[in-house]
């Protein structure tokens, strides 16, 4: 069906050739994703076995197709055990999808006011916080190490949780759609110990983190100068204003449709 041409006894559609792109698509950003990791060597090892596999078969070498065959058996399990922070990361990747997050629930828009307001009480009375806002998956697994709530959120919530005295100030607070799951959660701590030349502690570690490995926002307030930071996506912005965080955490909770309406009105005004 749909016949472009043959090599020897290969026929070639047009199917075929859409097959064969989408396959090295995938394995392109496979590798990306892996690319500076131990993974990445192991990856490309991987793909070489599957290629030797491939062509033993086609050339019907019996014995050799046995024995590479149980090899990449065995070499694909060992590949999801050794690696699950790098399997865990390329599919967080494919959750941040513009495409994906089409149909995911926007966050409440009070919560960008009262996570900024309760931050920056904080921040003036140098008390550390550290706020972690789930925009589209879960963080189940981490959010159980903590006390679970299930609480309205609120600016006088957050204030006392991270009051110094309170039992539940350390660890991390987790808010889902307007409700604040957990207090004194346990976060994964980032490899980077320092960003521009500027060391982090854990709290900054902690919340850079989970934003390495979820699709999370996390507002992080120092206890040592009371700044503001914010992690996500892996990326770590220090030194905001109010209104920078409050803006910050209404984008990112903005699906793309929305986003693409509000330039389009924006640049309309804007013209008018």
């Amino acid at each position: 069906m749909f016949e472009l041409f043959k090599i020897g006894f290969l026929t070639i559609s047009f199917l075929d050739i859409v097959d064969i792109a989408i396959v090295t698509i995938i394995i392109y950003k496979l590798y990306n994703t892996l690319k500076g990791t131990i993974a990445a060597q192991i990856f490309i090892g991987l793909m070489l076995v599957l290629v030797l596999s491939f062509v033993s078969q086609a050339a019907n070498f019996k014995a050799l197709s046995w024995l590479l065959k149980l090899i990449t058996d065995i070499w694909v399990i060992a590949f999801l055990i050794l690696f699950q922070p790098e399997i865990r990361r390329l599919l967080v990747i494919v959750a941040r999808n513009p495409l994906v997050k089409i149909f995911m629930r926007a966050e409440a828009p009070e919560v960008a006011k009262i996570v900024t307001d309760a931050a920056f009480e904080l921040s003036q009375h140098q008390h550390g916080a550290l706020i972690i806002l789930i925009k589209s998956s879960g963080i189940r697994g981490f959010t159980e190490t903590g006390e679970i709530l299930n609480a309205k959120l609120s600016k006088d919530l957050l204030r006392n949780i991270f009051y110094p005295r309170s039992p539940l100030h350390d660890g991390a607070v987790v808010v889902k759609n307007n409700i604040i799951e957990a207090a004194r959660v346990t976060l994964p701590l980032s490899s980077s110990t320092s960003v521009n030349g500027e060391v982090l502690g854990m709290r900054h570690r902690a919340g850079l983190g989970i934003s390495e490995q979820a699709d999370v926002i996390s507002v992080i307030v120092s206890e040592e100068t009371g700044g503001i930071s914010v992690a996500e996506d892996g990326i770590l912005t220090k030194g905001l204003s109010k209104e920078a965080l409050r803006n910050r955490i209404s984008q990112s909770f903005r699906s793309p449709a929305v986003k693409g309406w509000r330039g389009l009105i924006e640049q309309y005004l804007t013209q008018k």
